[in-house]
């Protein structure tokens, strides 16, 4: 029997009709997915079953996809040492940041088989104080122990919801093009992991034009996906249930700040883990073909331009 964590009935029955996974399949495609790697000069990846089997989940079992969506997940975070190296939380500045509640999973999904609810609220954090990349590699910190502890991520996806309440002109400023295509790639196709919603709420003036650029980077799947309410509270509502969210927002899931300090202890418990995490990812000059490196998975050097804002 493959070494993962056993699904309740109702996450189980998702991942047979929705991800077409066959338990009685599942060692087989482990192991083939872990002879493939053996033979990727190119890539030193994690090979304990509840990794991989995420990557099979995330390519609905079809194993040629799964191998696709690992490649390039190493390849992308290779390409993005910004977020990816030096992730230590117990930096002091990281430390600080964590505390902010600038994104935080909510406990409860709305079913046993739903998706997880992430509350995303870029005016916690001053931007004079952190940049974009620090912000991200944050994120990213979070996103691991998601993918490697939470099932219903991993089978039923992710919604999210950005709150832009507080949030000022500096917080656009901080995203260039190159930054945004960098991150929807990274969380688009170097992800095993699906969105199923993103809503907007409390949208400021200057908003469109940040918007639409990620729009522009998106497929036409997670397009269709996002949802734009404006301070409508009400109009969220009909998505995700009020009881969900935090008191702050008229919900049952405790105070923000205690959400933000209980997922700043989980992540420094991973300090080991994100150390150890440096030795994987790709070594382009080995890979058979073309390398994937920043300029042929971004299409750009890497240079960083500001947005330009009237």
């Amino acid at each position: 029997m493959p070494n993962i964590r056993p699904l309740c009935p109702e996450l189980a029955r998702k991942a047979r009709e929705e991800l077409h996974e066959i338990p009685e399949r599942l060692d087989d495609d482990l192991a083939a997915l872990r002879a493939w790697l053996a033979k990727c000069p190119h890539i030193k990846s994690r090979t304990d079953d509840q990794f991989l089997v995420t990557f099979l989940r995330g390519g609905k079992h079809s194993l040629e996809r799964a191998k696709e969506k690992l490649d390039l997940y190493y390849s992308v975070r290779t390409a993005l040492p910004e977020l990816m190296k030096n992730r230590d939380p117990s930096n002091k500045k990281m430390a600080t940041l964590m505390r902010l509640g600038s994104a935080v999973p909510l406990p409860t999904t709305e079913t046993p088989d739903g998706p997880r609810i992430l509350l995303i609220k870029p005016g916690a954090y001053n931007p004079d104080d952190y940049t974009i990349q620090e912000v991200f590699k944050f994120n990213c910190m979070m996103g691991d122990i998601l993918l490697k502890e939470d099932d219903n991520l991993g089978i039923a996806g992710q919604v999210g919801i950005l709150d832009l309440a507080n949030t000022k002109m500096a917080h656009f400023l901080q995203f260039s093009p190159t930054f945004v295509k960098k991150i929807t790639m990274l969380s688009q196709e170097a992800s095993p992991l699906r969105l199923k919603g993103f809503h907007y709420i409390n949208t400021p003036p200057g908003f469109e034009t940040v918007y639409n650029m990620f729009k522009g980077f998106m497929n036409e799947k997670n397009r269709s996906r996002l949802h734009v309410h404006g301070s409508n509270m009400e109009s969220l509502y009909k998505h995700i249930p009020r009881r969900l969210l935090p008191e702050e927002y008229g919900g049952e899931a405790g105070p923000l700040q205690e959400l933000a300090n209980q997922w700043a202890k989980k992540i420094e418990s991973y300090q080991d883990y994100f150390k150890e995490d440096e030795q994987y990812g790709t070594t382009e000059s080995k890979r058979p073909g073309k390398p994937k490196n920043a300029e042929s998975l971004f299409g750009i050097e890497g240079s960083f331009r500001k947005l330009e804002v009237d």
